[in-house]
C-alpha cells in the first residue's frame, strides 16, 4: 500500500508527500533510493535523503542498518550539488565507505572535513592528516575514540580549550592523557578529565 502510495507520489511529483514520507526512518530503504534517483535535482528531497540516512544510523542498533543500496546512495550523495548538507550527513555516517571519506576528507568545506573527523570508522592513515587542520577540524578529531594515539598525544597541548575538552572527554583517550589534562589550566577541561577518569574505576 504504502509502495503504491510513494509511487503514486513520484509519477504526480508531489513533493511534499515523498519529503513527509522520508521523515519516517522506517521507510523501506528502496523506497528512499527510489525517491532519490527520480528527484536528484531537487535540493529539498535530496537534504531530506539525506537526513533519512542519519536518522536510520543514530540508533544504537545502526549495524543493522547496512545494505549495499544504503552505501549506492551514501555514494551518490557524496557528488551530489543539488544540497551541499547532503554530503555533512554523508561525511558522518558510519556506513560511508573509507574511499569515500578519503575524498570528503579534503573537502573544500571545514564542516564536512569535521565530520569525517568525528567518524569512527574513518581510518587511522586519514585521521592522521586532520591534526593540524583548522580548529572545527581538530575538534572533532579529539573526540573520536578511532584517533590514534599518537594524534592524541599532540592535541593534549592543542592551544584551543575546546580541542582539550574534546580529548578530555574522549572515552578512548589513555589514561596518561588524561591524567596530564588534570592539570589544565581551564577549569572545565580539568573536570572533564577528572569524570572522563572517574567513570573507568
Amino acid at each position: 500500500m504504502l509502495e503504491h502510495h510513494i509511487d503514486n507520489a513520484i509519477n504526480n511529483k508531489d513533493t511534499d508527500t515523498l519529503i513527509e514520507a522520508l521523515d519516517d526512518r522506517t521507510l523501506d530503504i528502496e523506497s528512499v533510493k527510489k525517491i532519490y534517483f527520480s528527484f536528484k535535482d531537487h535540493k529539498e528531497l535530496v537534504g531530506q535523503v539525506a537526513m533519512n540516512l542519519s536518522l536510520r544510523t543514530s540508533v544504537y542498533n545502526r549495524d543493522k542498518e547496512y545494505s549495499e543500496t544504503m552505501v549506492e546512495l551514501l555514494r551518490d550523495l557524496a557528488v551530489n550539488e543539488a544540497d551541499m548538507g547532503a554530503r555533512w550527513a554523508v561525511a558522518k555516517n558510519p556506513h560511508t565507505p573509507q574511499d569515500v571519506l578519503s575524498t570528503l576528507a579534503q573537502d573544500d568545506v571545514n564542516l564536512v572535513r569535521a565530520l569525517v573527523a568525528t567518524n569512527p570508522t574513518t581510518p587511522p592513515s586519514i585521521l592522521e592528516k586532520f591534526f593540524s587542520d583548522e580548529k572545527i577540524v581538530r575538534d572533532g578529531l579529539s573526540g573520536n575514540p578511532a584517533t590514534p594515539v599518537k594524534i592524541l598525544n599532540i592535541l593534549v597541548n592543542d592551544a584551543d580549550k575546546m580541542v582539550r575538552m574534546r580529548l578530555a572527554e574522549n572515552s578512548a583517550a589513555p589514561k596518561k592523557i588524561l591524567q596530564e589534562l588534570l592539570k589544565d589550566a581551564d577549569e572545565n577541561v580539568a573536570k572533564a578529565a577528572e569524570a572522563n577518569l572517574k567513570a573507568r574505576e
